[in-house]
């Protein structure tokens, strides 16, 4: 189910409050997130989902957060986690998640070992 303009403009409004630079792009039917050139949300099925890693995902998990399964349920988790709602509501209790992500997403991936 593709997401809609109005979640969209209602996340964007919210994470305006609280992130610089934000801005949403289009793609596979949700949009992605940016903080300035780092790509730290994605909102699919109506959903935001905040980049993680092994720093932030324990308070997602915590909370019961599940990841972000693009292929349905059973399908490899990407590293993004659905954000609690009730974070939504409260623009400052959201701003240190968002942080947090963005930090994340800023982190380069560590190198893969090289096959001999």
């Amino acid at each position: 189910m593709p997401s809609s303009a109005s979640f969209r403009a209602f996340v964007m409004d919210q994470l305006g409050r609280v992130v610089r630079q934000v801005r949403s792009r289009a793609m596979f039917g949700g949009f992605g997130i940016y903080a300035g050139d780092r790509f730290f949300a994605l909102i699919a099925d109506d959903t935001l989902y905040f980049k993680v890693d092994d720093s932030n995902r324990p308070d997602y998990e915590a909370l019961g957060m599940k990841p972000f399964q693009p292929y349905g349920p059973g399908s490899e988790a990407m590293k993004y986690y659905q954000v609690p709602a009730d974070l939504l509501d409260e623009p400052e209790e959201l701003r240190p998640w968002a942080e947090k992500a963005i930090v994340v997403a800023g982190k380069k991936p560590k190198a893969k070992p090289k096959r001999r």
